[in-house]
């Protein structure tokens, strides 16, 4: 099939690229900048808040794949920006080009859109999405990791000093390898189901405390660590300081603390079995990230 994927140069759109390569698939993607050449993949210069690069990116596709996202904004207008006023963009190009195929990857942080803005602007985008008139099929994956990941880079350096903080006591979270993820995306886009909302994780029954994943994490840079579960006090001070240091680039923000200190992050709704199962345990695909970040220099 030829996809249309927005989000393509991030890390997890970089990985359906190649997976969908990888499987025979022809691959339009959304770039703001020049990417190198690629066989099988035709790069569409734009953004989300550009009509005609999005009306040239759609063009003679089978199914859309919306990953693009910002996980990361000062306010709520950032996030609605991205998220909300994105996804109408994306939404309207697909029905104006004819096509009823449409995959759209959401967040977990959808089911609780009153803890954070980013849990707000992603359930405001599944409405746009399941009011579309479209074929739509929403993934709210959990916590995602693999190679080419930066957001849990923090804590495998943490890992690597033996000492780990992690949210307060009692908080659980599901995870999701990022490959497994893109073979989810790919089977959705040859799917002709009903319209749905998944929620697909790595099989762990009711998700992960947060300290066994730290753990985990531990064996996979080859360290025996000591976890501590940090209060959402200490969480808020350690956000000022972040903000301090990092400014812009801060990742431990006011609107992540929120998210952090939510006591379940655990996937409820799982793909049929039928339709696809994760195929990579979560131990194994925490040391080829951990590899990963080795090779990178980044570890």
């Amino acid at each position: 099939m030829i996809l249309a994927i927005t989000g393509g140069t991030g890390f997890v759109g970089s990985h359906l690229i190649d997976h969908a390569l990888e499987t025979g698939h022809i691959v339009r993607a959304l770039a703001r900048k020049p990417q190198a050449k690629r066989i099988g993949v035709t790069w569409i210069e734009g953004a989300l808040d550009r009509p005609k690069s999005l009306a040239t990116l759609v063009e003679g596709a089978d199914v859309v794949i919306h990953v693009a996202g910002v996980v990361n904004a000062p306010n709520r207008a950032g996030f609605g920006k991205g998220n909300v006023a994105g996804t109408e963009g994306i939404l309207q190009a697909t029905r104006a080009a004819g096509i009823r195929r449409f995959v759209h990857v959401s967040s977990l942080a959808a089911r609780e859109p009153t803890l954070s803005n980013y849990g707000w602007s992603k359930a405001e985008a599944e409405t746009r999405v399941q009011t579309s008139g479209l074929d739509w099929t929403i993934v709210r994956p959990p916590a995602i990791f693999g190679p080419r990941d930066h957001e849990l880079l923090d804590v495998f350096k943490a890992a690597r000093s033996g000492y780990i903080p992690m949210p307060p006591a009692g908080t659980r979270v599901s995870l999701l390898y990022v490959e497994d993820l893109t073979a989810l995306l790919l089977a959705l886009a040859e799917s002709v189901d009903a319209p749905s909302i998944m929620e697909p994780d790595d099989g762990v029954p009711n998700g992960w405390d947060n300290r066994d994943f730290a753990r985990a994490i531990g064996v996979a840079v080859g360290k025996s660590v000591k976890v501590f579960s940090t209060p959402r006090a200490l969480l808020k001070l350690a956000s000022a300081a972040d903000r301090l240091v990092r400014r812009r680039k801060a990742k431990l923000t006011r609107d992540r603390v929120s998210y952090f200190c939510h006591p379940d992050w655990v996937s409820h709704k799982p793909p049929s079995a039928a339709l696809w199962t994760p195929s990579v345990p979560t131990p194994q695909a925490l040391v080829q990230t951990a590899a990963w970040y080795r090779a990178a220099g980044l570890l």
